[in-house]
């Protein structure tokens, strides 16, 4: 599955982590980056993962700051995103299971790397169930 990632410096370091799991798991990964510890604004990390998958160029995304709200907030502006801000393994599968969320959406300030870890991996596993679902998220529009 191809994969675009991004992070502002609140959520580098997690970052780092979460891409050696996808290429561990065989993903193709596209890193628009921070690619430092340098203070950015994660807006334009989110616009910029929000535009891949919208287009087609990933299939889903990541994106990581301090606290993740900031990348669900300006992620969600994209029309056809569906980005959700997941804590826990219960949040990671609903968010795929019963919103089809196509970009993760994580703080480093939250949640260590061994639960963010977990997330991932749930995530990227877990199915659409689609029905009574896929109608609601049909509302979006």
């Amino acid at each position: 599955m191809k994969i675009a990632i991004g992070s502002d410096h609140g959520g580098f370091a997690l970052k780092e982590v979460i891409l050696s799991l996808l290429q561990e798991l065989g993903h193709e990964i596209n890193d628009v980056g921070c690619y430092s510890l340098n203070s950015v604004d994660y807006p334009d990390f989110a616009d910029m993962v929000a535009e891949q998958v919208v287009k087609g160029d990933a299939e889903k995304g990541i994106l990581i700051c301090g606290t993740g709200i900031g990348m669900s907030m300006a992620a969600n502006k994209h029309h056809g995103i569906r980005a959700a801000l997941c804590n826990g393994h219960y949040t990671a599968s609903m968010s795929r299971e019963h919103n089809d969320a196509n970009i993760l959406c994580m703080g480093e300030r939250v949640i260590g790397p061994g639960v963010a870890e977990e997330i991932v991996r749930i995530w990227l596993n877990t199915s659409f169930e689609g029905g009574r679902h896929q109608r609601r998220i049909g509302l979006f529009s």
